[in-house]
């Protein structure tokens, strides 16, 4: 007994053991990214307070720049190029108070905001950057899907921003839903044969990125949930829950385009979940029919005016060019001032 006691201690110690190692080297990785990045900031503003100096040559920031890399490159590597100190310059420039750094946020996230030229563009995903706890990739990946246009569709830029800001939580729907959604991580080609089950497949083996895709604060509950309506047997595609919204999410897929009786299907099942799912505190849920073809007018058409629960949202394959994207604003200011 007391030889068992003794091993039972040993494992506790050794798991605790593993998670102080495990924590320190993660804080070391994070405190050597951002001195990476107080670096970089350093050079910046030394390469502008001398810029300024000299400012009567209107060449010599490109010459200073050109000569300071020909030494650091040869002495330190690539990481001091020419293209490196014109970003450093650049970073200064954008973020001038040493205080407003982000210890969260490492050089290649940092490098990839400052290519954004819209201040409030930029500022938006350096907070959901923190917020969310994004790694390089998932930001690089956010912007490139352009996140923060798809949000304007259907918010307006105070409100996005104050989301961010946190100054307030979002407090319908469609703060969250995006449309349309890019799946482009699925690594799946627009195809008429694709069968919906097919496409959940898809999403489940990629449910991070996909929970990423969703917004904030979204969790999986269940995937072809049954449910019975009297002898009748019906299987919801997704099941989700959003902590911020609490409330549950229903997701149904269509890989045709969008009809009537599909709205018609997905509110039957948001009803069932409130009426036999949803807790006296919860909201109300909230239906997303995922679609290859969405047309607003059916949808407008189908629904109540007043609704709030029930969504429609494209999906794509690719990521849409600006042009796209501004081509669907406009699309969509029509439709509501129509």
């Amino acid at each position: 007994m007391k030889n068992e006691l003794l091993h039972i201690k040993s494992l506790n110690i050794l798991d605790d053991a593993r998670k102080i190692i495990e924590f320190s080297r993660s804080n070391a990785v994070k405190s050597v990214d951002f001195c990476r990045v107080q670096m970089y900031w350093s050079l910046g503003r030394r390469i502008f307070e001398e810029e300024q100096q000299k400012k009567e040559r209107a060449d010599y920031g490109s010459y200073l720049i050109k000569k300071l890399a020909e030494k650091l490159e040869s002495e330190y590597g690539s990481g001091f190029n020419k293209r490196q100190l014109e970003r450093a310059r650049q970073f200064y420039c954008l973020y001038p108070i040493a205080t407003t750094l982000r210890s969260q946020l490492n050089w290649s996230q940092y490098r990839r905001l400052i290519q954004i030229s819209d201040p409030d563009k930029r500022e938006y995903y350096e907070l959901e950057s923190v917020n969310n706890g994004w790694t390089t990739r998932e930001t690089e990946r956010q912007i490139n899907s352009q996140l923060y246009e798809r949000l304007l569709l259907s918010n307006n830029k105070e409100a996005v921003l104050a989301v961010a800001r946190k100054e307030r939580i979002p407090e319908s729907p469609k703060e969250i839903i995006k449309d349309p959604m890019i799946l482009e991580f699925l690594e799946l080609e627009r195809k008429a044969e694709y069968f919906e089950k097919d496409f959940e497949s898809a999403i489940i083996s990629h449910i991070t990125d996909f929970l990423l895709e969703m917004g904030k604060e979204f969790s999986f509950v269940a995937r072809q949930k049954q449910i019975l309506i009297e002898d009748d047997e019906f299987f919801i595609d997704m099941v989700y829950y959003n902590r911020l919204l609490k409330c549950f999410v229903i997701v149904e897929i269509k890989t045709g385009k969008l009809t009537h009786q599909d709205l018609g299907q997905l509110q039957m099942y948001v009803n069932f979940y409130d009426r036999n799912e949803k807790l006296p505190e919860e909201n109300k849920t909230i239906g997303i029919l995922l679609c290859a073809l969405k047309n607003d007018t059916v949808v407008k058409m189908s629904l109540p005016e007043d609704n709030s629960t029930i969504h429609a949202s494209e999906y794509n394959f690719y990521l849409p060019t600006t042009e796209q994207l501004i081509k669907e604003i406009n699309e969509v200011k029509q439709l509501v001032d129509k």
